[in-house]
């Protein structure tokens, strides 16, 4: 008996050991409760050990979603408790951990037998922008500031380890192995580079072979004068509306040598042409942002929910342009300025010592000026024919459409394959006619189709082709009407390289500094700081606010839109139908915020001086970048401070097209206003 007992009592014990060992915890919980809670607090520490892991504390079990580097992940707690394993190495790991609206930042690293913890306050995050835009300012001398802001953000992400000077010059190192490295392995930036290269190479050589002063002898019968050139300057960015590099590099080399014969300052050719190139291109229907910014506005529709209306991601962008305040005043702005004959502020301080000293470079002193770029005058006795540059520009506007027509149809021939679409061959005339389908209306019009073409397209193979055709054009005509030898042919082509050195410099740094942004998730915290339980009608003004704060400090319009639209289009949805608004105002409060968030990542863009677009715009114009950006600055804020109030009244009125266009040309009575009692004319 005995015997009996002591055997089913072991057996007892044996079988509820196996169900204790198989029993879940943490993460492998998932079947022991089903529960969805939210987490009150974000309360995190390590576990250590063998199998390291993040242990999550919460006041009740169930499952909870918990954000990490990015990734939604289930999280079951058990006891309070949720695990989540990590991967460790001696130089540390950085995580981002993101419940409920409450975020947290953690480096976790290996050192001597144990781990090291540490909690990196996210206000941190917006140091690296902060010091190199202060050191900039400060210095007026970029490459250093970038490189510092640089370094501050790998120090911060190495998990500021402040045990050994050691860990700092990690940093230092990690500044050229990890950031400018990673910056330049981006094929992307690497088409940018290539293509500003080989633009810098073109117009080397057209000016070289007399075809760029051709271009100035005929312009010179319409820009008369000062304030005629500025004007041409002004049509031709508008005109070269497809992509802004593409703008800037052209029309900032073509009319540099107009406006300094009529004594018009660099400073104000590099804002022309720095606030037509984004601006016109950020709003005009067939551009290469286009395809970025409806993806980035898909990815906000996504996150609709009881959305009643059947809108593509091109109808809610073309609704929206009627907010887009900003940039339409700001090419409307330029004109008041040139039409008035009046400038106010630092920029009125370039324009009278270019016009009284003669001096369109502005240099504080010989030894702080920038270096001049390379003298492009043209050879002796070169004939001074306009068509030798009008053809190779022409030819890269020309390659640059025709790419994005060809990339495009590329990619939604592919499309209509994927969605169960069989066209015969990927010609246009196959493919055409069922773009509607992918939209769901197969009547769609011309321009919506010509959209979902420039949509899909690769904008970066496009200017590849384009500046690869117009150098190989400007080579071609300059030997083959024997102007200049192939060997001082191909000279000049390396001294054109050799003037794009100094930005390609600083667009490197400054898309490095950037990634240490993305990294420490500085456009994650000042989404938190701004964002909170507000009015509908306040959002597009809140939206306004942080979308330039976040562009200014990053460098970047295209990540500022990558980053908010996502967020701000179903948060402004859900808020307006928390307070019971009605879905038409709702919808137009939505399409102010979609607009805003583009208008003021434009503003934020011209503002800040590690912007890639600003920088091109101080190279083209050979314009001392800071003083670009100190001249530019007061002229965006004014009309950044306009466009925010004519947003915010435009939806308390209710929005719409009348609305919008009444505000809009308040708006600009406004702003002639403001020239006309703070700007001077030079006598």
């Amino acid at each position: 008996m005995h015997l009996r007992n002591t055997l089913s009592l072991a057996i007892l014990i044996f079988v509820t050991s196996i169900a204790f060992a198989q029993a879940p915890t943490g993460l492998d919980a998932e079947n022991t409760t089903t529960d969805n809670i939210v987490l009150s607090t974000l309360d995190v520490s390590l576990r250590e050990g063998s199998s390291p892991a993040f242990i999550i504390h919460s006041d009740e079990d169930g499952i909870a979603t918990v954000s990490i580097n990015g990734e939604d992940h289930e999280i079951t707690f058990i006891g309070g408790e949720g695990t989540f394993p990590i991967e460790i190495d001696a130089t540390g790991t950085l995580y981002m951990l993101q419940s409920n609206g409450m975020n947290g930042l953690y480096h976790v690293a290996k050192r001597e037998g144990n781990f090291r913890f540490r909690r990196i306050p996210l206000w941190l995050s917006i140091l690296p922008p902060l010091i190199a835009i202060f050191l900039a300012l400060l210095f007026k001398e970029v490459l250093i500031s970038l490189f510092a802001g640089i370094w501050t953000g790998a120090f911060i992400a190495g998990g500021l380890r402040f045990e050994s000077p050691f860990y700092l010059f990690q940093a230092f190192l990690q500044t050229l192995e990890k950031y400018i490295i990673g910056a330049l392995a981006d094929t992307g930036h690497l088409a940018v580079i290539v293509f500003s290269l080989l633009i810098g190479a073109m117009v080397a050589i057209i000016s070289k072979n007399g075809g760029m002063a051709g271009v100035v002898q005929g312009l010179s019968k319409y820009a008369t004068s000062g304030r005629r050139s500025q004007a041409v300057t002004w049509l031709l960015g508008v005109a070269i509306f497809f992509d802004d590099y593409a703008n800037t590099l052209i029309v900032g080399n073509t009319m540099r040598a107009i406006t300094d014969k009529f004594n018009v300052s660099r400073e104000k050719l590099a804002y022309i042409v720095d606030s037509t190139a984004a601006p016109v291109a950020a709003v005009a229907f067939i551009t290469t942002w286009i395809g970025a910014e409806l993806g980035y506005i898909d990815s906000g529709m996504a996150g609709l929910e009881d959305f009643p209306y059947q809108m593509t991601p091109y109808a809610i962008f073309v609704s929206s342009l009627k907010y887009s305040f900003y940039p339409i005043l700001t090419l409307s702005f330029i004109l008041i300025l040139i039409y008035l004959k009046k400038d106010f502020g630092p920029m009125l301080k370039a324009e009278t010592r270019a016009y009284k000293k003669g001096s369109a470079i502005g240099g504080r002193t010989e030894e702080e000026d920038e270096p001049d770029m390379e003298d492009l005058s043209p050879v002796e006795n070169a004939p001074l024919r306009w068509y030798n540059a009008f053809i190779p520009v022409s030819l890269v506007v020309f390659m640059t459409i025709f790419g994005l027509l060809e990339t495009g149809l590329d990619a939604t021939f592919q499309n209509l394959i994927d969605t169960g679409f069989t066209p015969r061959s990927a010609t246009w005339g196959e493919v055409w006619p069922l773009i509607g389908n992918l939209l769901g209306d197969p009547s769609s019009g011309f321009f919506v189709k010509l959209g979902v073409v420039v949509g899909n397209a690769d904008s970066y193979t496009a200017l590849l082709w384009a500046s690869l055709t117009g150098v190989a054009a400007a080579i071609l005509l300059t030997i083959g009407q024997r102007i200049i030898s192939l060997f001082d042919t191909m000279y000049f082509f390396g001294v054109g390289i050799k003037t794009m050195i100094p930005a390609i410099l600083i667009l490197t740094l400054a898309w490095a500094l950037a990634i240490t942004t993305q990294e420490l998730y500085t456009a994650t915290y000042l989404t938190s700081l701004l964002s909170g339980n507000v009015s509908p009608y306040l959002m597009p003004g809140i939206t306004f606010v942080l979308a330039a704060s976040i562009a200014f400090s990053t460098g970047s319009s295209w990540s500022t839109m990558a980053i908010l639209y996502p967020i701000a289009i179903p948060t402004t949805w859900a808020v307006c139908v928390a307070q019971g608004l009605a879905p038409e105002l709702s919808l137009e409060i939505m399409l102010n915020v979609v607009a805003t968030v583009l208008a003021a990542s434009v503003l934020g863009d011209h503002c800040s001086p590690i912007s890639d677009t600003t920088i091109l715009s101080s190279l083209a114009s050979d314009c001392n970048h800071i003083d670009h950006v100190r001249t530019q600055m007061p002229y965006a804020l004014t009309v950044g401070g306009v466009s925010l109030l004519a947003g915010t009244i435009s939806t308390m009125l209710g929005g719409g097209w009348g609305i919008s266009v009444i505000i809009g040309m308040i708006s600009l009575l406004f702003l002639w206003g403001i020239v006309h009692k703070l700007g001077k004319t030079i006598e």
